[in-house]
């Protein structure tokens, strides 16, 4: 069954869904298989941590805001990065997300690699710490209840400017109702 939940997709957080580790998150799917489960990162959670304090080599390859972001509630003393690659090659330590053409040319880092492999490959990338994860079906599940939207994603999404933004911007693209629904509170008790 095709249900939308694949690698390169967007999980946008409903206004329903309270929970404050996705409260109005976009996560970007990086894998998702059917008998283990789903990973992704949320893409608009910045710290204030430089990149530079806790990943030195990598800090000259971040697209700005140089700081770590927090990928999700799982394994938060961990890393991995993404990074967008223009062309058709898969450089050594860098490997593309499967899934969808909208975002084919971006992917994993391995940020045990030397960032001299990658330095002349990368034009984009972001650091996370931690990731946000769903046992087999419990992601079904959590999109059924209406937590989440299951929409496209763009390549710019990983690493825009102003991920604050992110949120209100991936729902404003959608048309329709989605867009209505990018002009709700934060609170929606207030509307």
């Amino acid at each position: 069954m095709d249900d939308g939940i694949i690698a390169g997709r967007l999980l946008v957080a409903t206004p329903q869904l309270a929970d404050p580790n996705f409260r109005r998150s976009v996560v970007l799917l990086v894998e998702h298989e059917e008998e283990s489960g789903t990973l992704g990162v949320v893409l608009n959670r910045p710290t204030e941590v430089p990149v530079d304090q806790v990943l030195p080599p990598w800090s000259e390859l971040v697209t700005g805001p140089s700081v770590v972001f927090q990928g999700g509630p799982v394994a938060l003393d961990s890393a991995l990065a993404l990074a967008h690659v223009p062309g058709t090659d898969e450089p050594l330590g860098w490997r593309a997300l499967s899934g969808t053409p909208s975002v084919a040319r971006v992917g994993l880092v391995d940020l045990d690699a030397p960032p001299e492999l990658l330095a002349t490959e990368v034009t984009k990338l972001r650091v996370f710490a931690g990731y946000a994860g769903w046992g087999v079906g419990q992601l079904r599940s959590e999109v059924d209840d209406g937590a989440w939207y299951v929409l496209p994603a763009e390549s710019e999404d990983a690493f825009m400017d102003d991920p604050e933004r992110l949120w209100h911007d991936v729902l404003r693209r959608q048309g329709g109702d989605l867009a209505f629904v990018a002009t709700f509170p934060e609170d929606p008790s207030l509307n």
